[in-house]
């Protein structure tokens, strides 16, 4: 056990977690950073990579990998102490601060802030027995690498972002692009769906995927099926498959916070029921919550500077600006 009691322990290295890193530095706090995945970025690195990002202040489009690379480095402002491949399992108070067990360790810290997205995650699949054959081969539920569709046929499934984003990227790059929906409305942005509309892209709705047809790994053709059973036939090179993830908080969800569903509840000062406890980001819910990047990042100072009060009750609990820091 490390006996080095540090001011606040972010549990998840995403977006929100590594500007709550950067903003607990401006407050001149201590950090650590555990995360159970191998690197930092989340759903960002492990599954979209080459995915722009619109929806973050500043960048009218930026690549996930850039816009991770940026955070890392406003980051390590704070100089924390990153623990990758690190699983949080139970938290206890002992006194003035908290003993924090992981699958690796114990650790000690003041505050403990939850950036954990939507937690351990594995993508939502077709449910057709035959998906394994091709799977990590030439069916795909994340694209880290663009150019192996370079000339390529390529299907993918889904209506929501990730799928409209992905069947516009992709339009410059394969030879052809093929969105498939299982229903007739998207959930993406508008923006998105008009711009998909107008593409060259191939939309085809209220259709399911049928069947995968190939050998050794390679995809030949998929069937699609309407509901009133008439089926079509489509050729391809490449599926890609985005119907969501399932999550789980997993041993989070022992530690006694308050939850709904998979969300742990908040009030405006991103406290949890647990004193000394904060949460930030897609992990979180209140009343008017909408998940985006741009509020896990307008959430995390929030959870800091009251996670600063909470150690120091002298300390303002709104700073000067980071212009006057900085100056």
């Amino acid at each position: 056990m490390n006996n080095e009691i540090v001011d606040i322990t972010i549990i998840g290295g995403g977006p929100t977690g590594l500007f709550a890193s950067f903003y607990a530095g401006m407050r001149e706090m201590s950090v650590k950073i555990i995360d159970s995945l191998p690197q930092l970025g989340g759903q960002l690195i492990e599954l979209y990579p080459d995915k722009y990002i619109y929806d973050v202040g500043g960048f009218p489009k930026i690549l996930a990998k850039d816009f991770v690379a940026n955070l890392v480095t406003q980051a390590h402002y704070s100089k924390p102490e990153i623990l990758l491949s690190e699983t949080a399992l139970s938290v206890e108070r002992n006194g003035d601060h908290f003993i924090l067990k992981t699958d690796k360790g114990v650790h000690l810290t003041r505050t403990i802030i939850l950036t954990a997205g939507i937690g351990a995650f594995r993508p939502r699949k077709i449910g057709l027995k035959e998906e394994v054959e091709f799977e990590e081969k030439t069916l795909h539920y994340g694209i880290k690498d663009l150019s192996l569709f370079k000339g390529k046929n390529v299907v993918v499934c889904g209506g929501g972002d990730s799928a409209v984003d992905w069947a516009l990227m992709l339009e410059d790059i394969a030879s052809t692009v093929t969105l498939v929906h299982r229903r007739k409305r998207f959930t993406a942005h508008e923006t998105s769906v008009n711009q998909l509309m107008e593409s060259t892209v191939d939309v085809k709705t209220s259709l399911n995927v049928k069947a995968i047809e190939g050998e050794d790994g390679i995809v030949k053709e998929i069937v699609l099926a309407s509901k009133d059973g008439s089926e079509e036939r489509v050729a391809l090179d490449h599926l890609i498959v985005n119907y969501g993830n399932i999550s789980s908080l997993g041993p989070l969800k022992e530690w006694g916070v308050d939850m709904d569903r998979n969300s742990i509840i908040v009030n405006s000062r991103m406290e949890t029921n647990i004193e000394g406890i904060y949460a930030a980001g897609d992990v979180t819910t209140y009343d008017g919550k909408v998940k985006l990047i741009a509020v896990g990042l307008g959430e995390a100072p929030i959870a800091v500077n009251h996670a600063k009060a909470y150690i120091d009750p002298k300390a303002r609990l709104q700073p000067l600006h980071s212009t006057s820091v900085f100056n």
